[in-house]
């Protein structure tokens, strides 16, 4: 059962087949297991791809059972496609089409398993660039914010700077008239006097200013401090709703491309792997030597091409007979009398009719 199902997969014609020895049968029969075997690797491949970018697995059996189905019917058409001739040269120039499909298939079947293969090595690079990204993203991000945030900053300096350049002055008024009371500067007279008394409500008056200036600045820096909060808080809603994009970064294509920063050498025994698999039904086919089934196939086409080219054959020579004893009918009757007779009379008839026909013409235009 399994051995016909394999022969089945080959392409070959089971009827001439059934007729060669178990040899080869057993040769067509490894032909078609290895097609149905790329077949089957065809469909693991293709389902894999898909899971990566529908992330169903549903969908992906489903198209990959589709995709399997398709290369079965390819390679099997490319095997069964493939005549055996008596020269090489000529079966591999026959052949070169379908290696030039089959080396474009394995790649196609053999990219997919190449990163399932290499899925950790992938992750890790595919790690570094999520890393990446989200760095460049935040910094990108943050040029729309930096310089609004960096004018705010200088703001509240600015204000800063007012208060504490206010406190160095209200400082140097209260060691004035400290220094008038102890007799130290000023009028260097120790005591409370009018002078004294003029400082200490010139030094009261700018503490006065002062504290009006450290709540009027304190609102203002709160204020700007709360535009810094929004601003801050605007900024990570950003990277917060651009950061499940860089994290969905995991697709086919980026697989692909995270694949190709790795070394190239074990991808590339994979894929010669693939290639040698996909192409060995047809140099079996090639290198194998002209057995029974390709004898016998060719005398089944010959047989028939035989039998047609006599039947157009046939065909052509009743068309000849058939004109020849036409015409030479058609001769013998023109030379009987009897005929000539009445067409003779018919159309002496028909040339009356024709000149009555005139002369009643002419004499309704005479009137």
């Amino acid at each position: 059962m399994l051995k016909r199902f394999f022969i089945f997969c080959s392409g070959a014609d089971t009827k001439i087949l059934d007729s060669c020895s178990p040899g080869e049968q057993t040769k067509y029969a490894g032909i078609g297991a290895t097609v149905f075997f790329t077949a089957v690797m065809a469909f693991i491949a293709a389902s894999y791809a898909l899971y990566t970018v529908f992330d169903s697995y549903l969908t992906s059996i489903i198209f990959g059972l589709i995709w399997g189905l398709l290369i079965f019917n390819l390679d099997r058409f490319i095997v069964s496609t493939i005549k055996k001739k008596n020269n090489f040269r000529s079966e591999l120039l026959q052949a070169t089409p379908r290696i030039i499909l089959a080396v474009i298939i394995a790649v196609v079947i053999a990219k997919p398993l190449e990163i399932k293969i290499f899925e950790k090595e992938i992750n890790r690079v595919l790690l570094e660039e999520k890393n990446d990204m989200t760095l460049a993203n935040r910094e990108q991000i943050a040029t729309q914010f930096d310089p609004q945030i960096a004018s705010i900053n200088s703001e509240i300096a600015t204000l800063k700077e007012e208060v504490t350049t206010k406190e160095a002055e209200v400082n140097a008024l209260y060691d004035t008239y400290i220094a008038e009371a102890e007799g130290t500067a000023g009028t260097k007279r120790l005591g409370k006097g009018p002078v004294y008394a003029e400082k200490r409500e010139k030094h009261d008056a700018e503490l006065l200013a002062l504290q009006e200036l450290k709540d009027t600045n304190a609102e203002k820096i709160a204020a700007a401090e709360e535009k810094i909060a929004s601003f801050n808080q605007e900024y990570q809603a950003r990277v917060s709703q651009s950061q499940p994009v860089i994290d969905g970064f995991d697709g086919l294509m980026a697989r692909i491309n995270a694949l190709n920063k790795l070394p190239l050498l074990p991808s590339l025994f994979i894929m010669f792997l693939f290639l040698a698999i996909e192409t060995s039904p047809i140099f079996a086919k090639l290198l194998s030597p002209k057995g029974a089934y390709d004898l016998k196939l060719e005398e089944e086409e010959s047989a028939l091409q035989t039998w047609v080219t006599q039947q157009l054959r046939q065909r052509e020579l009743i068309l000849q007979t058939d004109t020849e004893v036409n015409n030479k009918v058609y001769a013998d009757i023109a030379e009987e009398q009897e005929l000539y007779d009445y067409k003779r009379k018919r159309a002496r008839e028909l040339m009356q009719l024709q000149a009555d026909a005139f002369y009643s013409k002419q004499k309704q235009i005479l009137g």
